[in-house]
């Protein structure tokens, strides 16, 4: 049994997870996101909510964390040949980001349902982006396809040390702010990166003093959640979702994220998508804030189910608002819905 931060973590190699390298690598770089009080979802909760508003961040999310850590991790010989990534948009626009940063050629692969809001990011950074396949999976796979025939390294979205070890950066911040007095961290799921180094983060730091980590899914967008729930990675219909972010597979032959989500997680909750516009319309309009579908999961959760998020403690829950990339169409849509 493998240990990290004095915290049991079964099957996966932890010693891969290089947290401090990939700190490093992220610090003065990325923004110190904010942790905003919200009172309005308090009475649902009983105790002080904060969000971490990684909508805020550069490229719009929390991923450039771990692109950033990706690619401060390669090779001389891996920067001159340059990255191959694929991505539902978030990703994607990280990865488009962090290369340009440190001067490496990137290529993007996107599926056709792609967020044209990300699509631009991704464009604009300079990257390469090739639109490819219906579903996230069949990018994926013209992606790897890719990198292996031209030599080039690729990144997942979700199933690299080195991304994951970004990510975890997020649950290191909320640890240097709030010390051990956390309730709970809840964190949108999809592939597992977010949610797993999140949780490894707090560990890292804590140990077995950790918070709870309450991993949110979209019900449309599910499929790391019925992995756990399988014992193995399986593959679910690629559904219409308003957490775009959140869509794809995990893939079969999935190395590390779904042992740490499997065994790093305490609870799992499932959002819908009229919870999903709910909370994007209360995020908008009560605290005048632009969040995508798959970034609002956790604050759907606490508005609608609160009862699914166990924290320990008196300490305050910490709800990780993971990105805020969202085409106006889409948001003015779900604003004109009816509750």
């Amino acid at each position: 049994m493998d240990e990290v931060g004095g915290s049991p973590v079964r099957g996966a190699d932890i010693l891969t997870f290089d947290i401090e390298a990939a700190h490093r690598a992220v610090d003065g770089v990325v923004l110190r996101t904010p942790l905003l009080s919200c009172p309005e979802l308090e009475a649902a909760c009983g105790r002080r909510v904060l969000l971490k508003l990684e909508s805020l961040q550069r490229t719009g999310s929390f991923k450039v964390r771990g692109a950033l850590a990706r690619i401060a991790a390669l090779t001389a010989a891996e920067r001159s040949a340059g990255v191959v990534a694929c991505s539902s948009g978030n990703h994607g626009r990280a990865m488009a980001w962090a290369a340009a940063h440190a001067g490496v050629p990137a290529s993007v692969y996107v599926p056709e349902w792609v967020d044209p809001v990300k699509l631009a990011g991704i464009r604009a950074s300079g990257a390469e982006a090739v639109v490819a396949g219906d579903t996230f999976d069949d990018a994926e796979a013209r992606a790897v396809a890719d990198a292996a025939a031209s030599g080039r390294v690729y990144v997942s979205a979700y199933d690299d040390p080195w991304v994951i070890a970004g990510q975890a950066t997020v649950g290191l911040e909320v640890v240097e702010t709030l010390g051990r007095d956390v309730g709970a961290v809840v964190v949108p799921l999809s592939g597992g990166g977010l949610a797993g180094g999140v949780a490894l983060g707090l560990r890292h730091r804590l140990g077995g003093a950790a918070p709870p980590v309450v991993a949110v899914a979209a019900e449309r967008a599910a499929v790391m959640h019925a992995s756990v729930r399988a014992g193995r990675p399986v593959s679910l219909p690629e559904e219409p979702t308003l957490a775009g972010a959140l869509a794809g597979g995990i893939g079969e032959n999935n190395r590390f994220s779904f042992v740490l989500v499997r065994d790093t997680i305490d609870q799992h909750v499932i959002v819908t998508e009229h919870e999903i516009a709910n909370a994007i319309r209360f995020c908008y309009n009560e605290l005048s804030i632009v969040v995508e579908g798959g970034g609002a999961v956790g604050v759907a959760a606490l508005l609608h189910r609160s009862e699914g998020v166990r924290p320990v403690g008196e300490g305050p829950l910490v709800v990780v608002v993971s990105g805020g990339n969202i085409a106006n169409d889409t948001l003015a849509s779900v604003l004109t819905e009816q509750d």
